[in-house]
């Protein structure tokens, strides 16, 4: 018999919805119901191996779109909140019906929290990003770093040394588009950002504020300092209970990860796996740079060229996973090479580099990528899931960080962890160039100590899902049951 319903919230995107599936199981191994509420429009991607599960089960509520912090329109939120309400009531009604020990929100969904309070249900707030992003966040803050003058920097009581704020961290990149009549880099849709808006909180602060608890996306290995920073900081109990990955990627330390098996994508490629199987079987160990950006973030429109540029000229082989829409604005490029309107694709690139480069247009099987021994390096925005899955398979990083919580993962990967460089050693507002990322790309693939030391951090996963993420896991169960 199962110990209790633990009912855990996800949010949109794929960083969201993939580590809310991963805790659920978690959660039900320590034989415990745990039901995963989700929008009906994240309800195809959801594996089908997850809902033949005995102790797990979802629930759908109205679609949601929009980003953070607070996903959805109003009328949106207003629904979702009635969705909740309305399955609550029925859920606990009749005389056999027993009360969710707890809810586990993802931060985004924070707004949801009253619903539970409504029923005498406790909420645990879930950051699926790292401990670092929110320290950094929250100690910026309270260091009032957003009065910092350009090349000035301020050190946050508690954090690393190496972890300093720069003004170019708070700064970060330009938001949206300039308006027609300046001059500037064209920016992507969603893209743009940074940290928190120089001198406030950070957003996710009035989100948690009420929980009882804070799970994070991450282990001691990774972030132990950060999470105990969050410890003193928030005075209630912080579990790092993370890297949230499919169970293959645990069990499948020295071996290909076939990434159609674990998340059944429905998005279109041009390659298939065998295809990019043979390929990167054709190159010499650690040789190939990935080049990727996430779904949902890139360049500026006028820095796709700049990269373009610089992988022509590279001696290494490459993969870059371009996707639909990707730097498409107002004064983009116009159609592509295809006739439509995807947004950016490089002219005339694949003919010029030949088999030394590989081209992806859509969907990319990125574990399999970050898994296969030709793969030596990985320029990535830094995005929190592209980040721990590239760090477990011991693949150091260019890190080019456009928006939130990739400013400060990549701090962590270059500063902290030191199993990388940042593409742009200057101002982070500037358009990144041509000749910068080249000599980025020729440092990273250069550098065998930077290599040993992510070959050594990655060894640390070798024995499989963090021990201290299962022990951060069984105190959350213990602190429940008290």
């Amino acid at each position: 018999m199962a110990r209790g319903e633990i009912i855990v919230v996800t949010s949109i995107g794929s960083g969201h919805l993939f580590p809310c599936i991963e805790l659920c199981k978690h959660i039900s191994s320590r034989n415990y119901n745990s039901t995963l509420v989700l929008p009906s429009n994240l309800s195809s991607s959801v594996p089908s191996s997850f809902l033949h599960h005995p102790h797990l089960a979802t629930v759908l509520i109205s679609s949601i779109s929009g980003g953070p912090p607070m996903p959805g329109s109003d009328a949106t939120r207003q629904q979702i909140q009635l969705d909740l309400e309305a399955h609550l009531t029925s859920r606990l009604t009749g005389p056999d019906s027993a009360r969710p020990l707890c809810a586990v929100i993802d931060f985004q969904m924070g707004w949801t929290k009253h619903v539970f309070w409504k029923f005498d249900i406790p909420v645990i707030s879930f950051f699926t990003f790292g401990a670092c992003a929110a320290a950094m966040e929250w100690g910026a803050w309270k260091a009032d770093a957003g009065k910092l003058n350009p090349g000035d920097f301020r050190t946050i009581p508690g954090l690393p040394e190496e972890m300093r704020v720069t003004h170019s961290d708070i700064k970060g990149r330009p938001r949206g588009p300039p308006p027609p009549e300046k001059s500037g880099p064209v920016r992507p849709p969603g893209g743009g950002g940074g940290g928190p808006k120089p001198g406030s909180q950070p957003p996710w602060v009035p989100l948690i504020e009420g929980s009882i608890g804070l799970m994070f996306n991450t282990c001691d290995d990774i972030e132990r300092p950060f999470i105990d920073y969050m410890i003193n900081q928030m005075e209630m109990p912080v579990w790092g209970v993370g890297p949230l990955l499919p169970d293959q990627y645990w069990q499948s330390s020295d071996s290909l990860i076939r990434d159609r098996e674990i998340r059944q994508p429905k998005r279109q490629t041009n390659y298939t796996e065998d295809e990019l199987i043979h390929w990167l079987d054709s190159k010499p160990r650690g040789s190939v740079l990935y080049v990727a950006f996430g779904s949902e973030t890139g360049p500026a429109m006028d820095e796709y060229p700049q990269l373009a540029g610089a992988l022509e000229d590279a001696m290494c082989p490459f993969i870059w996973v371009i996707q639909p829409g990707s730097g498409l604005s107002k004064g983009g490029p116009g159609p592509n090479e295809s006739g439509d309107n995807e947004g950016y694709f490089p002219h005339g690139l694949d003919g010029k580099v030949g088999e030394r480069g590989l081209i992806i247009r859509g969907w990319a099987p990125q574990l399999l990528i970050l898994s296969h021994p030709s793969t030596g390096g990985f320029l990535s925005h830094c995005g929190w899931n592209s980040t721990v899955e590239a760090i477990g398979r011991g693949v150091p990083f260019l890190a080019w960080p456009i928006r939130g919580d990739q400013i400060y993962n990549a701090k962590l990967v270059v500063d902290h962890l030191k199993v990388g460089y940042m593409a742009s050693a200057g101002d982070s507002s500037e358009m990144i160039r041509k000749v910068v990322i080249l000599v980025g790309i020729e440092k990273l693939m250069g550098d065998e100590e930077v290599r040993k030391r992510a070959i050594a951090l990655c060894a640390k996963f070798k024995s499989g899902f963090p021990a201290s993420s299962e022990a951060a896991l069984d105190a959350f169960s213990v602190f429940l049951s008290q």
